[in-house]
C-alpha cells in the first residue's frame, strides 16, 4: 500500500472514532443543562439526580473526545502537509477560532461546573453548564464551517507565490463562515447530536425502568426513570423530524454543488428522468463495471424528488458526469466517480439505522402514557433489549453519514465548483486527494503511526465503554442538594 492510501485509512479510522464521541457531547451537554434548569426552577429532587447521573456520563465522553480530537490537528501538518500548504490560509482560520473561542469557553466553564456545585450560587452554577453547552455547539459550527469549505469553496482566491506554488488565499472570513453548505450542514449535525443524546438518555432510562419494574412495580426510582425516558423520547421525536428536514435540504444543495456524489448515493449510472430510489442494488458496486448495477425494490421518482423537489426531473448519471468533469477541469486521467459500494450503502445505513431510535421513542411514549400500560409493558425483557439495541444505532447512523460525506467527495479533498456547473462558489479552487498527501512521509512511517493510533484508540475505547457502563449500571446518586447560598468556607472540590 502506498503512503496516500495508508494516510487515508489512518485519517478515516481516527476521524470516525473521534466522531463517535462528538454528537453525544454536543447533545447531552444541552440536555443536562435542561435537566439542571428544571431542578433550579422546580426544586424537584428527580431533576437534580438526573443531572448528576447523566452529567457524570457526559464528563467521561468529553474527556475521551478531547484526547482523540487532538490527533486530527497533527495529521493535517504531517500526513497531509501539501493539503495544509494549499488551503492553510482558509482552513486554518475556523480551526483557530474553534480552539481560541469555543474550546476555551467549554473547557473553562466545564471546570467551574464540575468543581462549583457547593461553591457557587445555584443560578450562577447553572449558567456555567449552559456556557459549556454553548461552547460545544460553537465548536461544532467552526469545525463544520471548515469541512463545508472543502465541500464548497467560497471566500477565497488562487494566488501564486514567488516559488511558483499556487495556494488558496482567504478573501472573506464572513463568506467562509456563512457558506450555504455550512448553513445546511450545521443544523443537520446538531439535530443528529440531539438524536444521539436523546436515545442515550432514553435507552439507559428504559433499561433501568425494566430492572426496577421487575424488582418492585412500586419502586421509588420509577418516577425518576420515567421522567428521563419520556424526556429522551420527546427529544428523539423532535430531533428526528429535524434530521429529516435538514437532510432533505442538504441533499438538494448537494445535488447542485456535487452532483456526482448525489448520483453515487443512488448508483445512477446514466442520466434518467423520474429516477427511482432503490432499497437494494446488485452488480459490481465497486465501480469497475458500473453498467452491471441493477436496482431492485425501487420507489419510482423518489430520487429525482430528493435531488430536485420534482418527481419527474431529469438527473445526470455517473457516466455523463465523469465526462463533464473531464471537460470542465481539463483532466482526463482521473476517475471522478466515487466508490459506489461505499457511497450507496453508507447512504442507506445512515437513513435506516435511525429507525431504531424512532421505534424506541414511540414505544416509550405509548407504553408510559398510562400507569396500567407502563406496569404491563415496561417490565418486559424485550423492552430492555430494544433499549440496548437502540443505543448504538444513532452513533452508527451518524458515522455512516460522515463516511458518505467524505468518501462521496473523492477523488477530491477540496471539491471543485466550476462556474459553468452553475453551482456558485469559487471557480477552479480544488485539490485532488492524491495531491494533498505529504511528499516527505514514507508509507512505512504512515503505517507505523496508523498501527500505534489504532491500538491506542482501541485501548481508549475499552476504557470509555467500561467507564460508561460502570457508572450507568451504578444508577442514580443519593439525593444531596447543594447549598443554596455561596459559602466562602467551602473549598473548591471535585463534585463527582
Amino acid at each position: 500500500m502506498e503512503a496516500l492510501e495508508l494516510a487515508r485509512w489512518q485519517f478515516g479510522i481516527t476521524t470516525v472514532y473521534h466522531f463517535i464521541l462528538v454528537p453525544l457531547t454536543i447533545g447531552l451537554s444541552v440536555l443536562v443543562a435542561v435537566m439542571q434548569t428544571m431542578w433550579v426552577r422546580t426544586g424537584k429532587e428527580k431533576w437534580l439526580r438526573l443531572t448528576k447521573f447523566y452529567g457524570k456520563l457526559l464528563l467521561i465522553n468529553f474527556a475521551l473526545g478531547v484526547a482523540t480530537g487532538i490527533v486530527q490537528e497533527f495529521q493535517f501538518g504531517m500526513n497531509w502537509s501539501e493539503y495544509s500548504r494549499y488551503v492553510g490560509d482558509v482552513f486554518g482560520a475556523p480551526l483557530a477560532m474553534e480552539a481560541l473561542i469555543a474550546f476555551f469557553l467549554e473547557s473553562t466553564f466545564l471546570g467551574l461546573w464540575i468543581f462549583g456545585w457547593d461553591r457557587l450560587p445555584k443560578k450562577i452554577h447553572l449558567l456555567t453548564v449552559w456556557a459549556f453547552a454553548i461552547g460545544s455547539t460553537l465548536s461544532a459550527y467552526f469545525i463544520i464551517a471548515a469541512n463545508s469549505w472543502m465541500q464548497h469553496p467560497v471566500g477565497a482566491e488562487l494566488v501564486e507565490q514567488e516559488n511558483g506554488f499556487i495556494r488558496a488565499q482567504m478573501t472573506s472570513i464572513l463568506e467562509v463562515l456563512t457558506n450555504n453548505t455550512t448553513l445546511w450542514a450545521f443544523p443537520h449535525v446538531i439535530a443528529t447530536a440531539f438524536l444521539v443524546a436523546g436515545t442515550f438518555v432514553a435507552g439507559i432510562a428504559v433499561w433501568w425502568m425494566v430492572k426496577r419494574h421487575r424488582e418492585d412495580s412500586q419502586h421509588s426510582e420509577l418516577t425518576v426513570w420515567r421522567t428521563a425516558a419520556r424526556f429522551g423520547a420527546w427529544v428523539m421525536i423532535a430531533s428526528g423530524i429535524a434530521v429529516i428536514a435538514t437532510g432533505d435540504g442538504q441533499a438538494k444543495l448537494m445535488f447542485e454543488q456535487q452532483p456526482i456524489k448525489m448520483a453515487a448515493a443512488e448508483g445512477v449510472i446514466h442520466t434518467e428522468t423520474s429516477a427511482p430510489f432503490s432499497l437494494l442494488a446488485i452488480g459490481n458496486l465497486a465501480g469497475d463495471d458500473p453498467d452491471s448495477v441493477q436496482h431492485i425494490f425501487s420507489i419510482p421518482g423518489l430520487y429525482s424528488w430528493m435531488a430536485t423537489g420534482d418527481w419527474n426531473a431529469e438527473v445526470p448519471g455517473l457516466t455523463e458526469l465523469q465526462q463533464q468533469y473531464e471537460e470542465e477541469l481539463g483532466v482526463t486521467d482521473v476517475e471522478f466517480r466515487p466508490n459506489l459500494m461505499v457511497t450507496y450503502w453508507s447512504f442507506r445505513l445512515m437513513i435506516g439505522l435511525a429507525a431504531f431510535s424512532a421505534a424506541l421513542a414511540l414505544a416509550i411514549l405509548w407504553f408510559t402514557r398510562k400507569k396500567k400500560g407502563e406496569e404491563q409493558y415496561m417490565g418486559k425483557k424485550w423492552m430492555s433489549a430494544l433499549a440496548l439495541i437502540s443505543l448504538p444505532m444513532p452513533y452508527l447512523a451518524a458515522s455512516f453519514g460522515w463516511i458518505f460525506t467524505e468518501m462521496g467527495r473523492q477523488p477530491f479533498v477540496v471539491a471543485p465548483n466550476p462556474d459553468s456547473f452553475g453551482q456558485g462558489g469559487v471557480d477552479m479552487v480544488y485539490l485532488l486527494t492524491q495531491s494533498g498527501v505529504s511528499v516527505s512521509v514514507s508509507a512505512a512511517e504512515v503505517l507505523t503511526s496508523m498501527i500505534i493510533f489504532t491500538v491506542v484508540y482501541a485501548v481508549l475505547g475499552v476504557f470509555w465503554f467500561l467507564l460508561t457502563k460502570r457508572y450507568a449500571v451504578e444508577g442514580l446518586p443519593v439525593y444531596a442538594p447543594p447549598a443554596d447560598d455561596y459559602d466562602e468556607s467551602k473549598p473548591l472540590s471535585f463534585a463527582y
